[in-house]
């Protein structure tokens, strides 16, 4: 299992240097000036080049960045949505808001797509399977930020049970209040998915021969689905929480946005919008950083859950 885990880990270590490469190489070779200001004299933005790298080739600017990182710890400086500010400090007060946001909605999603799955695949082509399979179409057809627009207005702006506008200085019941419709925007796909793949997978494994030979030897369906079925139907599922979480994210750049939440993805958005590369590039490092955490513990999970995968890395 170390050697497992050991191998993970250097594949997440070249998986990170060369999306940081590509995004970083991309990034400098977007149109414009980085800093262009009409008010800095000619001298002065030659002193800024060459204080920032900038008048090098890009795969130098790109050295100078690294040795940055490992060295100093220097993730670059905000250019202008936060002049003079280190990247890394403006991100750090921004991330327990979008990481808890993305966490609850995949903590709440995991239990409901579960159950949801469960009963539908036993309770295979009848009405309540049918209602469950057309609500799975509907919340995967929808993008997250038409459910949230949705929320805002019916639960928020018509029947006032929550806050439209997500406030930071919010404390307590009113905190608690706060992050509900944004994490319910958010929860609304994940939940389908989940229980769109777990219904497929329970009712292929419900109608296998290893599940009439637990009920020959006297199980309930209830205690085979449970000691059996739910086995063989979670590695697939394990699949599939990677692109989850990650589509958890990319969606709280809009939701974010939507909500007035002060997280990582809006400050995202601005940087893009503002051309702060360092900023920019900072939180690509981060979130690509955090997906790759990901896909390291499911691969953890599948190699605890199915021996087979473990061992054949090992060969």
């Amino acid at each position: 299992m170390v050697r497992y885990v050991l191998g993970r880990l250097v594949a997440l270590g070249v998986t990170l240097f060369i999306i940081v490469t590509v995004s970083f190489v991309a990034i400098r070779y977007m149109p414009g000036n980085l800093y262009e200001d009409p008010h800095i004299s000619p001298a002065a933005m030659a002193a800024i080049n060459a204080k920032y790298h900038l008048d090098k080739p890009v795969m130098e600017q790109f050295y100078y960045f690294l040795r940055g990182i490992v060295l100093e710890g220097d993730w670059g400086t905000s250019i202008k949505i936060r002049p003079a500010i280190p990247a890394f400090d403006i991100l750090r007060s921004r991330i327990p808001v979008s990481m808890s946001l993305n966490l609850i909605s995949l903590i709440i999603s995991l239990p409901l797509g579960v159950v949801f799955g469960t009963i539908s695949a036993m309770r295979h082509n009848k009405m309540i399977d049918n209602v469950i399979s057309f609500a799975v179409v509907i919340c995967i057809s929808v993008p997250s930020f038409v459910f949230a627009s949705m929320l805002q207005y019916y639960l928020g702006f018509k029947f006032g049970w929550f806050p439209i506008i997500f406030k930071a200085s919010a404390t307590g019941k009113d905190y608690a209040l706060a992050i509900v419709l944004p994490i319910l925007a958010l929860a609304v796909g994940p939940i389908a998915t989940i229980t769109r793949y777990l219904r497929g997978e329970l009712i292929e494994t419900l109608s296998s021969e290893f599940m009439l030979l637990a009920r020959t030897k006297g199980l309930t369906r209830t205690q085979a689905i449970i000691r059996h079925a739910f086995r063989n139907s979670m590695v697939p599922l394990l699949n599939i929480l990677v692109s989850l979480f990650v589509g958890i994210l990319g969606g709280s750049l809009v939701i974010e946005r939507i909500f007035a939440i002060p997280g990582v993805g809006g400050i995202m958005v601005d940087a893009i919008n503002a051309m702060d590369h360092p900023l920019t590039i900072a939180v690509l490092i981060f979130y690509s950083f955090v997906s790759l955490i990901a896909v390291l513990l499911v691969d953890i999970l599948l190699g605890i859950v199915d021996p087979r995968i473990r061992m054949g890395a090992r060969q």
